[in-house]
């Protein structure tokens, strides 16, 4: 980030709530040594499912990811919260907006530093309503 761009706003001070709050593990690395970034995709998407399912009142599917951006790595050690809220609704889908942030204490290096939260990842699921068999449904009003 460059010294004229300002950092990111934090979601709780633009209301959002956390969805999901987790700590990746060891067994979660890539060949990189940084956290997999489908590991961070599986969390996110859950959480889409979560804030979809409240809005359905019901069962829903992942059907697309509009837009997907890795902006940091994420580390062992890491708290990963993930906020979001529902930016759109169809008849039978719900378009969430997610941010995945940070509480990132430990660096890269190994050293300990003052708690720092940081926006790791963005994305835009969609996901549909669907009835017991799987099938497409109203979302209702």
């Amino acid at each position: 980030m460059s010294k004229d761009e300002a950092a990111p706003a934090h979601p709780s001070t633009r209301g959002l709530e956390v969805i999901i709050r987790t700590a990746p593990l060891p067994k979660d690395v890539n060949g990189n040594g940084d956290i997999f970034g489908g590991w961070i995709l599986s969390h996110m998407d859950i959480a889409a499912g979560v804030a979809a399912a409240r809005r359905a009142e019901g069962r829903v599917a992942t059907v697309a990811i509009d837009a997907m951006t890795f902006h940091k790595p994420v580390f062992i050690g890491d708290l990963v919260s993930i906020y979001g809220e529902v930016i759109s609704v169809g008849r039978t889908s719900i378009k969430v907006k997610l941010e995945t942030w940070v509480d990132r204490q430990r660096r890269r290096d190994g050293s300990i530093g003052a708690p720092a939260s940081v926006k790791v990842t963005e994305g835009t699921f969609v996901m549909v309503a669907i009835d017991d068999e799987g099938k497409p449904r109203p979302v209702p009003a």
